[in-house]
């Protein structure tokens, strides 16, 4: 039987969403350049590409987009297809499964059409071999029958380009990589960019939020837009249960005393976290393994959800030899340094 955990990881703070909030995000999502704030590098290399392709009358090339969870690869692909005046197929690694589902879809699209595949480091070994001719020749090689009687047939595609959107690049083959023409990485966004991005959905909302609780909110989010818009619709809901509709610094604090979300954005798991590092291990180094176990996590869930953020903060140190938490991390939790501390980052 598997484990359960002690206590679920906070979906609100979770950059992972679900069908719910992809809906609600959907509604809030950028319509075009213009509203779509932040990754101005990003932006400068995808405008240039697309208009280059325009000029030539051809596909874009194909373009691969990396980085962190809920940062806006989606959206950009949408916005993509609009500056292309083409449709966008959307898929995703794992739905995927045979190389006919593939071809299904590939014999489908139109000239110029975008086919968007999210998570698109797990796709299947054969379905991802079946895709480097449709990239490169834009052809699709299929055998019919089996045995000596078995042979290839080769159908030709229509120009077409691959958006590949992954959180992993690391595990993309070379081969695979090698054929995206454009590979783009999103970065986290600044307080300001999540601040513009908040004002934008609380108009489409129609709610009123207060300027320092605005600020306020932007920077517990996380530097990512979709843990902003979801904290938004919460503190919202608290704002017309409990407060006249508007959301003031103190329907903000309520509402995040209630989520638990402190002022560096950490919710009850991370603190989980760093607590069980300082108190029960005097803050490390301990390794993945012992931490999980402590935690009644599992260690993809430690590795992949509770510790990025630590890390990019501050708070959390890898190590050969275990995980430490940092100075920082015990004076945000007010616990005592230990002497000598200082020596275990070393």
């Amino acid at each position: 039987m598997k484990k359960q955990s002690a206590k679920p990881i906070n979906e609100v703070i979770s950059p992972n969403g679900t069908p719910e909030e992809e809906r609600l995000f959907t509604s809030l999502r950028a319509k075009s350049w213009q509203e779509f704030l932040g990754q101005d590098q990003m932006k400068e290399t995808l405008r240039i590409a697309i208009a280059a392709a325009k000029k030539r009358k051809e596909a874009v090339e194909h373009i691969l987009m990396y980085g962190p969870p809920g940062l806006g690869k989606t959206t950009m692909a949408h916005i993509i297809g609009k500056e292309m005046g083409v449709n966008v197929r959307v898929t995703s690694g794992p739905a995927l499964e045979r190389s006919g589902d593939l071809a299904s879809i590939l014999t489908n699209l139109e000239p110029h059409d975008i086919l968007f595949i999210d998570e698109i480091h797990r796709l299947h070994k054969i379905v991802e071999e079946t895709l480097y001719p449709a990239m490169e020749d834009y052809c699709l090689d299929i055998v019919i029958g089996k045995g000596p009687s078995a042979r290839t047939l080769r159908l030709d595609l229509p120009p077409f380009t691959i958006i590949g959107a992954t959180t992993r690049i690391g595990l993309l083959s070379s081969p695979m990589r090698d054929r995206f023409g454009v590979i783009a990485r999103l970065v986290f966004y600044s307080p300001d960019d999540l601040q513009h991005i908040i004002s934008q959905a609380a108009k489409k909302l129609t709610i009123t939020i207060d300027a320092q609780a605005k600020q306020e909110l932007a920077k517990r989010a996380r530097g990512t837009p979709r843990i902003a818009l979801r904290l938004l619709k919460r503190v919202r809901d608290v704002a017309q249960v409990e407060g006249n509709g508007i959301i003031t610094p103190n329907i903000l604090d309520r509402s995040l005393q209630i989520l638990e979300v402190d002022n560096m954005g950490l919710d009850a798991s991370d603190r989980r976290l760093l607590e069980t590092l300082i108190d029960k291990f005097s803050g490390g180094p301990i390794g993945i393994e012992t931490i999980a176990a402590a935690l009644s996590e599992d260690i993809g869930t430690v590795e992949e959800v509770l510790e990025p953020y630590l890390m990019q903060i501050g708070f959390l140190k890898r190590t050969p030899r275990g995980r430490i938490a940092t100075p920082q991390a015990f004076q945000h939790l007010k616990r005592h340094l230990p002497k000598n501390f200082q020596q275990e980052l070393l």
